[in-house]
């Protein structure tokens, strides 16, 4: 019974900080800045205009399909090469609309959008995120982590790990060169650029060797970074490659 009466007081003091601080600061969309009924949320309107990837996909890569052919199809692309990786996905298509979420958690130190994001990633992720047993983020070369002072992938794993409640080693990956970046490159040079830019270092080996690896980043737009990446982790003896962005580029056609 005391505990019962402990508990009921601490969630109502609870409810009350929370009412207080509604009041000084009220929640915001995480898109617009409008204010809304609940932190880490969007308002109806930028709701509405974020591509939410759902169902038909590709069962490798996540693309979205128009029409549902069945399960286990793959896209064209690949059948055509297979990518390193054995599954992705993402929570929405990286347009205009999803732009400023991007932008304003990579750029603009909007990093208490995370716990969100985690939300997000987790349900994207589905099985990939049930039968993980680590979450690894993409690195950033020390170099530019100096410059942004957080690694946006970093934050996202770790807000997906404690979602799923599975392991996260931020550094099990390493940026062994500080490469150009990929925006402006076409995708050869995309997949040039990273081409061996990524290793496990020897005393991280034990956290991914004969695990199955689910990997964090923000944007997936040709796959070539989380390629070099998943190359990198099965070098190190990963039983399995799994992805999951925030958001991923869908072309037309």
């Amino acid at each position: 019974m005391a505990w019962e009466i402990a508990r009921r007081a601490a969630e109502g003091a609870g409810r009350a900080a929370r009412t207080l601080l509604d009041v000084v600061l009220p929640p915001r969309c995480l898109a617009c800045g409008t204010i809304v009924g609940d932190p880490g949320a969007l308002c109806p309107e930028c709701w509405a205009g974020v591509g939410f990837i759902a169902p038909p996909c590709c069962t490798r890569c996540g693309l979205p399909f128009a029409f549902d052919s069945g399960a286990g199809v793959e896209c064209g692309e690949c059948l055509r090469r297979p990518p390193a990786f054995d599954r992705a996905r993402a929570v929405f298509r990286y347009d205009d609309a999803s732009r400023p979420l991007i932008l304003g958690f990579k750029h603009g130190d909007r990093t208490h959008a995370a716990p969100a994001f985690g939300a997000w990633l987790a349900r994207a992720a589905g099985p990939l995120a049930a039968e993980a047993e680590v979450v690894v983020p993409v690195p950033l070369h020390r170099l530019r982590l100096l410059r942004r002072h957080y690694n946006q992938a970093a934050l996202l794993a770790l807000a997906l790990g404690r979602r799923i409640r599975v392991p996260v080693v931020p550094d099990a990956l390493v940026r062994k060169r500080a490469t150009p970046s990929q925006g402006g490159l076409r995708r050869l040079g995309r997949f040039r650029n990273v081409a061996g830019a990524f290793a496990v270092p020897p005393r991280r080996r034990r956290h991914v060797d004969g695990r199955r690896v689910l990997l964090v980043d923000d944007v997936l737009t040709t796959g070539a970074t989380v390629e070099a990446c998943a190359r990198a982790l099965r070098a190190a003896g990963a039983r399995a490659v799994d992805v999951v962005t925030l958001a991923r580029v869908v072309r037309a056609g």
